[in-house]
């Protein structure tokens, strides 16, 4: 599929994955396809940073390839390794049928045949569906040295193995990166990219997103959800519920039959909106009916 060719298109392409998003949103993933810049996205856990790369990769008909981030990561990590029992393999076989050719040996064993390729150099290879999404989810679970190695990378779109050489991509992959801002990433790293902060929606846009993916929510109910974690989230929690457990918790609430919100059903199913024992004791006994008036009060004021 080729590119969307104006920031409403985006929204509707993005629309027909399921993925609900505003103008502003849209507008910074039209510049990023638009100039070929990476897009970093950063925000809460769980408010559709991950998703957007899914939904744009599923819409172009693309590659998605993601790198999962995580306290010391490499670049030989992100990028290959050799398979050294593969390799082992070869040598005792090279040896068991006399092959002394050390140096024929030493090109076969660092050649193609026993390369694995990691999510970079994957998204360096040509595709003929064109540029695959590579996605680097939870950036600032790294350190300062992969950020450095990251720059470069982004840089000139390609990567060096010794053995090999230089591989370099064809097509510059569309790159998403995304933070949970745990830390802060270095600001050298964020001048290449197009900058976006993804929030927690408005009450009519999470019932949007709700709608789109989980439909068979009745009305009343999806504005009770919405209602009720949107006044969540105003407490005082460990870890507030993102869009991602709203519309887990009203899965959750329709595979059990349930046509309106209670505390009882709160009580029972907290577990697929709040993650942390400390913040559902504090919203056990009244506490959870007491957030429910308020929700319940803010759809009917009067």
């Amino acid at each position: 599929m080729s590119q969307p060719d104006t920031i409403d298109a985006v929204q509707d392409m993005l629309a027909q994955q399921g993925y609900i998003c505003g103008r502003a949103l849209a507008t910074v993933v039209f510049l990023s396809l638009r100039l070929g810049r990476p897009l970093f996205l950063e925000g809460e856990a769980g408010v559709g940073k991950t998703e957007i790369a899914k939904a744009i990769a599923a819409s172009l008909g693309r590659r998605l390839i993601r790198l999962q981030c995580y306290e010391g990561l490499d670049a030989s990590s992100a990028v290959y390794e050799w398979n050294f029992p593969a390799q082992m393999i070869a040598i005792r076989s090279a040896e068991a049928q006399g092959n002394a050719d050390r140096d024929v040996l030493t090109r076969e064993l660092f050649g193609p045949d026993f390369l694995i390729e990691r999510p970079l150099l994957q998204a360096m290879r040509p595709d003929e569906n064109g540029a695959p999404v590579l996605l680097i989810d939870e950036l600032d679970r790294t350190d300062e040295p992969f950020e450095a190695f990251l720059l470069e990378a982004l840089s000139d779109f390609q990567v060096t193995i010794p053995e090999i050489g230089t591989i370099k991509a064809p097509e510059p992959p569309i790159v998403i990166l995304t933070s949970n801002r745990t830390r802060e990433v270095h600001d050298a790293l964020k001048r290449r990219c197009l900058y976006h902060w993804v929030d927690y929606p408005t009450f009519d846009r999470e019932i949007e997103i709700l709608h789109a993916r989980a439909p068979e929510a009745a009305e009343s109910l999806s504005s009770e959800i919405v209602a009720f974690v949107q006044r969540l989230r105003t407490e005082d929690l460990f870890k507030k519920p993102g869009v991602a457990e709203t519309i887990d918790w009203a899965k959750c609430l329709l595979a059990l039959d349930v046509i309106d919100l209670s505390p009882e059903v709160i009580s029972d199913t907290l577990g697929a909106i709040l993650k942390y024992q400390d913040d559902i004791q504090k919203l056990q006994g009244s506490e959870a009916k007491r957030l429910l008036d308020e929700a319940k009060a803010t759809l009917d004021p009067a």
